[in-house]
C-alpha cells in the first residue's frame, strides 16, 4: 500500500508539467470548438472522453465541413496510440490485472507515453493514475475556460498559446536525450525522416496519422534491432 501511494504521488508530481501544458493547449481548443458550433458542454465532454489534441482539432474541421459521421478520421489519426500501448505493455508485470491495463489505456497520450516509457523498471498502474489525475483535469478545464471566455482574449495571445504543445514535447524529450547518445540519434533521425515525409511527393500525400505510424515502426524498429535494451534493466524496480 505504501509503495502504491508513493508511485501515485510520483505520477502526480511528474504530471504537473503535462497538466499545465494541456491547460494552455486545450484553452485554444475550447475557443475553436465554440467557433465550430459546439456548446460548452459538448466541448468539455469531447475533451474528457477523447484526450487527444490532434484528433479533436481534426474533428472540428470535419464538423465544420458538415461531413457525415462515417467520414470521421479518428481511427487513422489516433492509431499511433495502439503502438504506444503495445510499447507500454512491455513495461507492465505479467500478473497485472486486466482492469488496471484497461484504465491505464485511457490515459495514453503522447506526453504521458513519453514520461512513462522513460521511467526505469516496471511501470506501476498507480504511477499512471497519478499522471492521469493531473493531465485529464488540465485538458478538460482548459477546454471549459476556452469555451467560456476565449472570445475575450486578443488574437496575439491565442496564437501564442498554440506554441504550448510543442514546448511540452520538448520538455518530455530533451532531459532523457541529454543522458543518452542513442536516444539523441533516434530523435535526430525522426526529425530528418519527418522532413522527408513532408516534402517527398508520394509520401507527402499520406495522412498525418499514417505518417506517424510508418515513422514509428521504421525508427523504433531499427533502434530496437540495432540498440536492444538489456533484459536485466527491465526488471529493476
Amino acid at each position: 500500500m505504501k509503495h502504491n501511494s508513493h508511485q501515485f504521488h510520483c505520477g502526480l508530481k511528474d504530471g504537473i508539467p503535462i497538466g499545465l501544458g494541456y491547460l494552455a493547449v486545450s484553452f485554444t481548443f475550447g475557443i475553436m470548438a465554440r467557433g465550430a458550433g459546439l456548446t460548452t458542454l459538448q466541448s468539455v465532454v469531447m475533451s474528457f472522453t477523447n484526450l487527444t489534441s490532434a484528433g479533436q482539432f481534426a474533428a472540428l474541421g470535419i464538423i465544420q465541413a458538415g461531413a457525415p459521421f462515417m467520414e470521421m478520421a479518428q481511427l487513422i489519426i489516433n492509431l499511433r496510440y495502439c503502438l504506444m500501448s503495445c510499447s507500454l505493455s512491455q513495461k507492465l508485470g505479467a500478473d497485472m490485472p486486466f482492469f488496471h491495463r484497461f484504465f491505464m489505456s485511457y490515459g495514453v497520450t503522447d506526453e504521458i507515453f513519453g514520461v512513462s516509457v522513460c521511467r526505469p523498471g516496471f511501470l506501476s498502474p498507480f504511477y499512471s493514475y497519478g499522471l492521469i489525475c493531473v493531465a485529464v483535469p488540465g485538458w478538460t478545464l482548459g477546454t471549459l475556460l476556452g469555451a467560456v471566455s476565449g472570445e475575450l482574449l486578443p488574437a496575439r495571445l491565442l496564437s501564442a498559446l498554440n506554441v504550448a504543445l510543442y514546448g511540452m514535447f520538448l520538455a518530455v524529450v530533451i532531459p532523457p536525450a541529454k543522458t543518452s547518445r542513442i536516444l539523441t540519434g533516434v530523435i535526430l533521425a525522426s526529425m530528418a525522416l519527418s522532413l522527408v515525409f513532408a516534402h517527398v511527393p508520394l509520401l507527402a500525400g499520406l495522412s498525418s496519422g499514417f505518417k506517424i505510424i510508418l515513422l514509428t515502426i521504421l525508427i523504433a524498429g531499427a533502434a530496437a534491432i540495432l540498440f536492444p535494451v538489456k533484459e536485466e534493466n527491465e526488471h529493476e524496480s
